[in-house]
Order: C-alpha cells, then structure tokens, then sequence
C-alpha cells in the first residue's frame, strides 16, 4: 500500500506551476466549468475572463473577457450541468449570467440591491444563491432569471455558503467560528460544525466522500463528516490566515491556502487512512496571498488566484 500511495503522489514532487496573465489588480475568485475544459477568474479590475485549458495548458490568446459590471467582480461560479454558462457577483450590486459562447456580453443582469459576496448553484443547475454584505440571501430562477425568496438577515454574520450534493441542505460559514447546516428549503437550523476560534473565511465540499472542509482566520482547517457533524481530522501547517480551501475531484487531496507564501496540499484519500500529513507545499511567486482555489474536475490540476506581486 505504500508504494501505491507513493505512486499516486509522485507527480506533486515535480509540479509546476504557470501563470496566466490577463487580470490589471487582484484576482478574487477562480472557478473551473464542468468539463475541465474552461478556467474562469474574477477580479477588482471589475471584469471576469475565461481561458480556454485543455490537458492542463493553457492556449495563449484564446480567453473571453467579460465585461459589463461597474464594480470589482467578487465571485463567479459555473453552472454544474452547463460547460458555457457561468454566473459573477460584483459590489456594483448585481448578478449577471453569461454564455461564452456569445461573446462577452451578459445574457441577463439581476438587480440584487446591496453588495454581494457569496455565490453558489444547486447541483441541478437550476437555482443560485447570493448572498450580500447584510447577511441576507436571494435565491433565484437560473431559466426565468426571477428572484424566488429572500431571506431575512441572520443572527450572525454569514462569510461563505455552498448546497450540499443532494441539495436538501444549505451550509453556511459565520464569523463566530462555526458552520450551520440548514434545510432546504425552508432553512431550519439543523446542526454546526464548529471547529475554529474565530471567523470561518473558506469552505469546499468533498463530493465523493461527503466531507466538508472549513479554513478560518485561527490559520487552521478543519475536516467534518456531513452527516454526522464530526471532526474527522485537521491541518495545522499554516501560519496566517485560510482564505481559501478545494478537495481534488476524487477526493484524494486537499488544498489550503491565504495569507502564507505556500499552499499546503495534503493527503486526504479515505482508502490510505486519510492522515491530512503534507503531500507537498507549492511556494507561491506572483501570487502574495491566495483569495481563492479550484481543483480541475478531470485531473490533479490545482488553479489559484489572489493578490498579485507583479503579476495578475
């Protein structure tokens, strides 16, 4: 077993790492589409682009710019079941949704009347959630492009939230150090998972294993079983803050980074024991601070984007 599990992690040992340049200031958020075929970025710059990729590459020149919000660009998310449509959030308080396949232009803009900060879609690609800086979400349409419900403000402040895969459960990350489980769609309290001594900034959901990660302002992460609501094992080799946290498409690895010059990548396979030790560390060069990761869904291919040092 452990020349299989050293196998398995031999390609980390010689990793490169290339940057894609096209963003003028900071990357907000990165996000892959369903086929592994598109990387899209969001940034301050107040535009979102998309790269095509292919094998890993990425093709010089053939990105899409996407223009239209007054403000810098917050978020974006794909589709789940749509590898061309994609949807962005800005501080210019709307939602937008787009089809790269025409051209650079939204197909629809969602009025949303505050600030927002968090994205997400149902696994069926029919609803999104936003949420803004009032602690509030909108839930809308994705074919009518109407806002179904919104909600009234939380009792805490809300930093991140993300269906579950089945999509009867909302999560949400607080600043008090503790994620809530809610129902959907009524968004009963169910239960927390409360690992952190202070605000919860990342969150990613490990498909295959029903497992979520949450990283926090403490520098740790920390690993729950969905259903049962139990701590199931924590990485600790950080030293600032984790902005950022992604699961690799089968489960195998996990990814943390922010305010650290590296990213840690760890072993997270549940078939070796799932021992969260360090499969490598990626030292970061034109990226200061990581804002936000993204795992290809196809390969071990790990897209990061934050602050620049010089480059985008």
């Amino acid at each position: 077993r452990r020349d299989l599990r050293v196998r398995e992690m031999a390609p980390f040992a010689n990793h490169v790492t290339r940057e894609i340049l096209g963003h003028r200031r900071r990357v907000h958020s990165v996000a892959w589409n369903c086929a592994g075929r598109k990387l899209a970025s969001a940034s301050v710059d107040t535009t979102a682009r998309v790269y095509d990729v292919e094998r890993g590459g990425v093709h010089s020149g053939r990105d899409v710019e996407l223009k239209g919000h007054g403000d810098s660009v917050d978020q974006v998310a794909w589709d789940p079941v749509s590898p061309d449509r994609l949807a962005t959030i800005s501080a210019d308080k709307t939602l937008r949704l787009w089809d790269v396949r025409s051209g650079g232009s939204p197909i629809a803009t969602i009025n949303l009347g505050d600030e927002n900060i968090n994205l997400s879609w149902t696994k069926d690609g029919s609803q999104i959630a936003v949420g803004n800086r009032n602690d509030l979400f909108h839930f809308i349409d994705a074919k009518t492009h109407k806002v179904t419900h919104t909600t009234s403000k939380f009792p805490y402040q809300v930093n991140g939230a993300c269906w579950n895969e089945t999509g009867d459960e909302f999560v949400v990350t607080t600043a008090d150090g503790f994620a809530q489980v809610l129902s959907f769609p009524d968004l009963k309290p169910l239960r927390q998972m409360r690992g952190h001594t202070s605000s919860v900034y990342a969150m990613a959901l490990d498909k295959v294993n029903d497992r979520w990660a949450f990283g926090g302002a403490d520098a740790g992460v920390s690993v729950w079983d969905h259903h049962d609501s139990v701590c199931v094992g924590v990485v600790d080799r950080l030293n600032a803050p984790v902005r950022a946290v992604a699961f690799s498409h089968d489960g195998k690895f996990l990814a943390s980074g922010g305010d650290d010059p590296v990213i840690d990548v760890a072993d997270a396979d549940v078939d070796g024991g799932a021992t969260f030790s360090a499969v490598t560390q990626i030292q970061l060069k034109s990226v200061l601070h990581v804002s936000s990761m993204a795992w290809s869904p196809t390969h071990h291919v790990l897209a990061f984007g934050g602050n620049p040092g010089g480059g985008g």
